[in-house]
């Protein structure tokens, strides 16, 4: 009889959720995705209200039961076990009777420089020696410090990562994900305990964060009145971190190896058997590079992101693509140019990849700049700020010797082709879902031998 189980990937593009066999290696059953229903506000805000991602849910798991449903050899079957995976550095405050507080803020949201800038002046180097994190508005911190100042208060309210709330949401037990919550600047780096002082100049208490467990924790139930049929009753548990849970679905990451993941961020993973000493922690933070916890309990990864794929989207756009046929054309307009382009040196200047920085900013000092030429510029800038990362993990560790890529963009071609140029024997995941078969992964350790 086939056992089913569920990993939700809350991407920041769209929300996912694959169905597989968790007695034939996790084979995909089926896949449904829905938009992530992001509220934009002036000046790049952006949030997500909690009942709105609530609905998208519903609606996703509606479907895949409906779906269930038409299947012969599948229904009338539960699904036996979900597994939550999702971006990190978003969450949702709870109040005191558990409800949301607050919407969730994108990470990519830029608000909150002036209490960037008060947090280093006040922690300075402790911030990444203590953290592993370099200090930006990226930070839940630096939002929540943002959100204080805007008055809300803080002192009764409790944190949940974006995947610990759709647990909770699910009827599973309140807790926060190890390896998410080492994203906050709430976690000591080499203890995996709040940080005193943090919660202190936060102005929050013991209780701001609920327990922290390992991904892959059994949560309980999913008891929740909303979920369709088939999914009450089912195990619940976080798997983690998006770009980690991605690494992991193909298998354990050699510590030789880049894991890239290429989504709206693109991510460069180095799995390490423990923590970094501070020193090199506030060196690699210089870079913007993390050093956090794994979602393989006991290790730590150093975690080095561009916002390449936030760039190429926006390219896209530009150039009036919209569907998976422009984009493939495109691709193939781009490979056939010369890697760097047909025109001179300068005719196109692209900024903006930087994960403290995400705005596109485009030069154009010569005519003769097409949709591909465009495209190939924003690859071209994206090999430069992956080249300082690569050289700034060198510098602490032994030099990669092969990388996995994997993600969206991993499937074009001229993608393909650029980073060949920066990151060491590149080869691309066979999976285009890497994320959601990774939850549903650890959805299948929840159940039974």
């Amino acid at each position: 009889m086939t056992r089913i189980v569920a990993g939700i990937d809350l991407g920041s593009t769209g929300v996912k959720i694959l169905l597989a066999d968790a007695d034939d290696e996790c084979r995909t059953l089926l896949v449904r995705q829905l938009p992530t229903p992001w509220r934009a506000a002036p000046q790049g805000r952006t949030e997500l209200d909690a009942d709105t991602l609530l609905a998208t849910l519903t609606d996703l798991l509606t479907g895949a039961a409906a779906d269930l449903a038409q299947d012969p050899a599948l229904v009338g079957r539960p699904v036996l076990a979900v597994a939550i995976s999702g971006m990190g550095e978003t969450g949702i405050l709870l109040d005191r009777d558990d409800r949301p507080a607050a919407p969730g803020i994108a990470w990519f949201d830029p608000r909150g420089e002036d209490r960037s800038t008060e947090l280093a002046e006040r922690f300075g180097e402790e911030f990444p020696a203590r953290t592993g994190l370099p200090l930006g508005v990226q930070l839940p911190v630096v939002k929540l410090a943002t959100l204080a100042a805007e008055g809300l208060d803080l002192a009764d309210l409790r944190w949940t990562n974006l995947p610990d709330w759709v647990a909770f949401a699910l009827g599973a037990r309140l807790a926060v994900d190890s390896s998410l919550t080492s994203r906050t600047g709430m976690l000591d780096a080499d203890t995996g305990a709040a940080w005193a002082a943090m919660a202190t100049h936060l102005g929050v208490g013991p209780d701001f964060l609920p327990p922290v467990l390992d991904a892959g924790t059994d949560r309980g139930e999913a008891t929740a009145e909303w979920l369709p049929a088939p999914f009450r009753g089912a195990r619940v548990t976080v798997a983690g971190h998006d770009h980690l849970v991605s690494a992991v679905a193909g298998g354990a990451v050699a510590d030789d190896r880049y894991h890239a993941s290429l989504g709206t961020a693109e991510v460069l993973l180095r799995v390490l058997d423990e923590p970094l000493p501070p020193a090199a922690r506030v060196r690699l933070a210089a870079f913007l590079i993390n050093c956090v916890r794994h979602v393989v309990p006991g290790t730590h990864v150093l975690v080095a992101g561009v916002k390449t794929g936030l760039l190429q989207r926006r390219a896209l756009q530009l150039a009036g693509i919209s569907d998976r046929a422009g984009r493939d054309a495109l691709d193939a307009a781009v490979m056939d140019l010369p890697v760097d382009g047909a025109l001179e040196p300068g005719a196109v200047e692209v900024t903006g990849a930087r994960n403290d920085d995400g705005v596109l900013a485009v030069r154009l000092p010569a005519d003769g700049v097409g949709p591909a030429e465009l495209f190939a510029a924003v690859l071209r800038h994206g090999n430069d700020e992956l080249a300082r990362l690569v050289e700034a993990m060198d510098a602490e560790l032994p030099p990669a010797r092969a990388t996995v890529l994997t993600g969206g963009w991993a499937q074009m071609r001229s993608v393909q082709r650029a980073r060949a140029r920066v990151l060491p024997a590149p080869e691309v995941s066979g999976r285009e879902e890497d994320t959601a078969h990774g939850a549903a992964l650890f959805a299948a350790r929840l159940l039974p031998a």
